[in-house]
């Protein structure tokens, strides 16, 4: 068994080299094993807290388990599987694969062969690479609470973190899509404690360089005095907070993204429509509370379905996720439904995102959507907002 181990001590001592271990797997049980019923063994490195492991997975008729050891602890480990349990092992490494063949008296062969992987991936555990990354102080990130005056991200307040970084990925995505070459109008509706609205200022002005006005609008006054003395606080000077409801809301000629999160029920329609108004190149919207539909959706094939209660306002808050989808299609948009984190409310939800710009015919996409509509006999808000902006015919 010493040409085995020596060749366990050589793949370990190279660690993730060209010699070390890739991946391993014993097989072919011996008759009287070691009394544990996993029929194979998969190892291969992993990356945790920064350092090198080899995870081993025992594999039994319906589950698999995992060991994570560190490589001074493989040697050992490798050399009891074999010598009381396993009679086969193939070894992978990025200069040669080894397939071993042990006996029932215990003599060892090896067989060496061409290498048929290339390289380790110590994917276990992988840094995720976020738009604002941990390590690196963000002012305002810091300011909320959610990250160290050294950059460390909270362990309670991981998930904002994690959060606000997908909803800037999203926005990642469409800055190519807002105006270049002059400055830009954002408006935040129903904007509540900000944690977002700093965020997209922080990226687009101070990561990004861009010029910028940001407005965020909500109800609640006490909150709306709170950002605002963050935001002087941060010297974020072209971050306005202003108490207000989104349908009187009529300041600006001109806006280039809205973003509506959270808005409730038809609050969010009376955003959509102020961003079709304007002319906004990027829409990002997150629903909540959709009960619209609810007291209107009527479609007798549908009975099965609509006659339960959470059936029915599952199916309603969608439906009416398509028909804004659709109707922004119709109005020039084109769009997308994405699943978003949501921060305060469901686990998850779905946000549109809409790109100015041509979804196709917008004939066809209009008569998609009023064969829609009219088979759930629903009289949609934003259809009713947007009529003079819309085809004529088939209104409701």
């Amino acid at each position: 068994m010493e040409s085995l181990r020596k060749l366990v001590q050589d793949m370990v001592a190279a660690g993730t080299g060209q010699a070390g271990l890739i991946s391993a797997t014993l097989s072919q049980r011996r008759s009287k094993g070691d009394g544990a019923d996993y029929t194979k063994v998969q190892i291969k490195p992993v990356e945790l807290k920064g350092k090198l492991h080899y995870q081993l997975a025992y594999h039994y008729a319906n589950k698999v388990t995992h060991d994570n050891l560190l490589p001074e602890l493989l040697e050992d480990r490798l050399m009891e599987l074999f010598e009381t349990t396993f009679r086969q092992g193939l070894f992978n490494t990025a200069e040669a694969d080894y397939q071993v063949l042990i006996s029932k008296k215990f003599k060892v062969s090896i067989l060496k062969k061409p290498a048929t992987k290339q390289s380790a991936v110590l994917s276990h555990n992988r840094k995720k690479q976020y738009i604002l990354e941990e390590g690196t102080p963000v002012p305002f990130l810091v300011e909320l609470g959610i990250m160290s005056p050294e950059g460390r991200v909270f362990a309670k307040r991981y998930d904002k973190y994690k959060q606000i970084n997908r909803f800037l990925e999203m926005i990642e995505d469409v800055a190519g899509d807002l105006p270049q070459g002059r400055p830009l109008t954002i408006v935040d509706f129903g904007c509540g404690k900000s944690y977002l609205t700093f965020a997209l200022y922080h990226y687009l002005s101070v990561e990004r360089g861009m010029e910028l006005k940001v407005v965020g609008l909500d109800l609640k006054a006490d909150v709306i005095e709170h950002c605002s003395l963050l935001a002087n606080k941060l010297a974020y000077n072209n971050l306005r907070f202003l108490v207000g409801d989104i349908a009187d809301y009529d300041e600006l000629n001109r806006v280039d993204m809205v973003v509506t999160l959270h808005a409730c029920d038809t609050a969010t329609d009376a955003a959509l429509e102020k961003a079709v108004r304007w002319g906004a190149s990027v829409i990002l919207s997150v629903p909540c509370c959709q009960h619209e539909l609810f007291s209107q959706v009527d479609a007798p094939a549908l009975e099965p379905l609509l006659s339960h209660g959470i059936l029915k306002e599952r199916f309603s808050a969608l439906a009416t996720d398509a028909i804004r989808a659709k109707l922004l299609d119709v109005l020039g948009y084109k769009t997308q439904l994405l699943e978003f984190i949501d921060m305060e409310h469901t686990p998850k939800n779905i946000m549109i995102r809409a790109v100015k710009g041509s979804s196709g015919d917008t004939a066809r996409l209009w008569r998609e959507y009023t064969a829609f509509r009219s088979f759930l006999s629903a009289s949609p808000y934003l259809e009713n907002a947007c009529r003079d902006l819309l085809p004529q015919g088939e209104q409701i």
